[in-house]
């Protein structure tokens, strides 16, 4: 079940709610943190299949991704996203230096390909060009 994180209320813009799927509870709570400082509020997911399970209920206008995930891959559930229509934007993340990995996530479609550990600023970025801010 998704964990809303609550940002400090921005007069006069609507808060975006992006989701964040990863298998760390750090990276969660740490990703969670940094984007409510930055005025976005979050749903965070431990699974692929987490997501799936609350994926029609989310509201999410972005969802940053970890590629290595327990069950389900990152690029699996980008892929399956894409073949039931959705076009939810991705920002991928991942700790694995891989060329091939990194090749198989832009083709599966993301707006940006994140390698962990990242500067803060990078996924600030990353998420302002994803819904347009």
């Amino acid at each position: 079940m998704p964990q809303a994180i609550e940002a400090a209320a921005i007069v006069g813009a609507e808060r975006k709610i992006v989701g964040i799927v990863d298998d760390d509870p750090g990276m969660l709570k740490g990703g969670g943190r940094l984007l409510s400082a930055h005025g976005f509020l979050t749903e965070v997911y431990p699974s692929a299949e987490g997501f799936l399970e609350r994926a029609t209920a989310s509201e999410a206008c972005c969802l940053v991704l970890d590629i290595n995930l327990g069950g389900m891959s990152g690029i699996e559930l980008r892929r399956r996203l894409a073949e039931e229509g959705s076009t939810l934007p991705v920002i991928f993340m991942t700790a694995v230096n891989s060329e091939i990995i990194e090749r198989e996530a832009v083709e599966a479609g993301c707006v940006a390909y994140l390698r962990k550990p990242f500067p803060s600023r990078q996924l600030i970025e990353a998420i302002g060009k994803a819904v347009g801010c």
